[in-house]
């Protein structure tokens, strides 16, 4: 086992590390104010973003789930690394070379994550290289007769597997990889005759998380004397998790976060199709059913937010082949629809053909414009229980209504559900008010996002909601203004200036927690221009108060983009000690005329000499 980082190391990859960069592979962020960013949260389920990143202060916080922390705890939540992971994975990012405590070189426990995911990039190169020998006719054959060229093969990573019994494994470990990190990687099973490459004789698709490492492979069948499955995935591993991975979204999701649409397929052809055709968003689901983990990594990624701004904008586009199987997938993508607070769209060619074959047989502008002529989800679904049913008879259409009416229920938007009751009552050839009466009845209620059936179970990390949280504090002026310092305080020091972050400490507070993150400020101010600033606050200010702090640091300023920051953060810092003078003054005024000058002249004057200096501090404030 490898031994300790030295802590100069992991303070430098820290230093110059962008948390932003590093979230912004995982979820989209947009913007929140000055110097913060937001997006959906990684950790929980959720409609309005309430995850904030603030990359000047290198910490994240979710003020949903409570969930905080750095870049290198971040990592650890979201891929399930141990801290030495996260700290090498970045530092290899930004060329740190670490030093270990006992001198030795990582490895051990500590590695096993990135000696799998090392194996699986050693493997997708040996693939491609594979695709290019003479072995590989039949799968350059089989990618030139489905419209794809050597460059399509390039830009999507495509490889081929010899058919040997153990070429890939014999390669691996030449290259230095035990059998139980290739045991591990999903690359090679136990046989009767020894190991053996799992893919054998088959295309290979790498499929790869949102930040481009290679996690594992979809295989297709190539030769007739394979007995496998058309299709052959990598296992559930530790790192591989069919049901938490969408093919292509590694290359799709700029183009999703950027035009707020995403096109799900069946299949690598037709992910691969779409985007040479010119639909960039398309992704699709690896060797399962699409299901409740990929629409939450969907949301993160089109930042899929249900607001008066926002709602109805995004989109999800199904596409879905005719045949009885297509089907079965479309009502399991209609049962999931409510998790989306994007509009949902079904996509299917006239002829029944998919993406891939659409584009062989019509070209790329015929995928494009499949594409374009979606039609609403509900839509699609409605009309398919009405081929069910004879419309032609009272019974039919009395049948028919009932069918539909608890659709019609759980459609959120007013004017879309209005809109579907007129739709609804043309299509059967009933009345509009007998159409409203039958969704009346039907006593459905929309379904949440968040909802889940009783069968269904669904791993949520634990949260972490803070007793004494931003959110709690009484929605007061005092108190809002206390608040505002502080945020100031703690994420912009210098430009606060530590002449005002002294006065500041001195301040009377109205709110007891806020003063406690306040005496923590005092208790920190030798660290006021070191990078442990946040921390050394934190630490001063206890267990209890800790992720007040932090919620503080992360926190958007209500601060107008465009305006000075530097004025902002005075100001507001200047506002608040001004309003602790000017309430010492009141005090000693009172204080004064409760005095008489003529029985006590020397406390008389004294408060005098008081009040003139708070007035002369005061004066001093607003010249600065």
């Amino acid at each position: 086992m490898s031994g300790l980082i030295r802590r100069t190391d992991i303070d430098e990859v820290r230093s110059r590390v962008n948390i932003a960069d590093v979230v912004g592979d995982y979820l989209t962020l947009k913007t929140a104010g000055v110097g913060s960013l937001k997006g959906l949260c990684p950790f929980h389920d959720e409609r309005s973003p309430s995850f904030h990143v603030r990359a000047q202060v290198g910490r994240y916080h979710c003020f949903g789930c409570g969930e905080d922390g750095d870049v290198f705890t971040f990592l650890q939540r979201v891929d399930h690394l141990t801290f030495t992971e996260a700290v090498e994975r970045m530092a290899a990012k930004v060329g740190v070379e670490l030093h270990y405590e006992d001198g030795a070189k990582a490895g051990g426990d500590s590695a096993g994550r990135a000696r799998l995911l090392a194996a699986n990039k050693a493997a997708e190169d040996y693939f491609a290289s594979q695709l290019l020998t003479s072995d590989a006719e039949v799968g350059r054959t089989f990618l030139k007769q489905r419209g794809f060229d050597e460059q399509a093969a390039l830009q999507f990573g495509i490889g081929f597997a010899p058919k040997g019994y153990s070429k890939l494994g014999e390669h691996l470990h030449s290259l230095g990889f035990s059998e139980q990190e290739l045991l591990g990687a999903g690359l090679i099973g136990k046989g009767e005759r020894g190991n053996y490459d799992r893919f054998r004789g088959r295309l290979t698709w790498p499929i790869r998380d949102t930040t481009g490492h290679t996690l594992g492979f979809g295989a297709r069948k190539l030769f007739d004397d394979d007995q496998g499955p058309k299709y052959l995935n990598t296992p559930e591993t530790e790192i591989y998790h069919k049901s938490q991975v969408l093919y292509g979204l590694d290359l799709a999701k700029k183009d999703i976060s950027r035009s707020r649409k995403v096109v799900v397929v069946e299949g690598y052809t037709d992910v691969m199709a779409c985007h040479l055709a010119g639909v960039p968003t398309a992704i699709a689901t690896c060797g399962t059913a699409f299901g409740t983990e990929h629409i939450k990594l969907i949301r993160r990624v089109l930042g899929d937010v249900e607001n008066v701004d926002t709602h109805g904008l995004g989109e999800v586009i199904f596409t879905f082949d005719p045949d009885e199987a297509g089907q079965k997938a479309a009502t399991r993508a209609f049962a999931e629809e409510q998790r989306f607070a994007a509009q949902t769209f079904v996509a299917i060619a006239p002829d029944g053909l998919d993406p891939c074959d659409l584009r062989l047989k019509k070209g790329d502008a015929a995928v494009r414009r499949l594409i374009e002529e979606r039609r609403p989800m509900f839509e699609f679904m409605i009309r398919r229980i009405l081929a069910g049913f004879d419309l032609e008879t009272v019974e039919g259409r009395s049948n028919a209504l009932t069918a539909t009416a608890p659709l019609i229920s759980g459609i959120r938007d007013a004017a879309m559900h209005d809109g579907y009751i007129r739709s609804v009552a043309g299509w059967i050839g009933v009345d509009p008010t007998q159409v409203t009466r039958a969704v009346r009845v039907s006593g459905s209620k929309p379904r949440s996002i968040s909802a889940t059936s009783q069968n269904e179970s669904v791993s949520e990390p634990e949260t972490r909601v803070a007793t004494v949280s931003i959110t709690k504090l009484p929605n007061d002026p005092a108190v809002r203004l206390e608040r505002d310092a502080l945020m100031a305080a703690i994420q912009q020091p210098m430009l606060v200036g530590s002449d005002l972050i002294r006065r500041l400490v001195l301040t009377p507070f109205s709110n007891e927690h806020l003063a406690l993150v306040r005496n923590a400020i005092g208790e920190s101010l030798e660290q006021i221009e070191s990078t442990d600033w946040l921390n050394s606050i934190s630490a001063s200010a206890g267990s209890e108060i800790s992720p007040l702090v932090f919620e503080l640091a992360l926190a958007p300023m209500p601060q107008k983009l465009g305006r000075d920051l530097s004025n902002y953060c005075k100001a507001v810092v200047v506002s608040l000690i001004g309003r602790g003078l000017t309430a010492k003054k009141n005090e000693l005024i009172g204080k004064l005329q409760r005095t008489e000058r003529e029985s006590d002249p020397e406390q008389f004057r004294n408060i005098q000499e008081q009040l003139m200096g708070i007035e002369n501090e005061r004066r001093a404030l607003t010249l600065e």
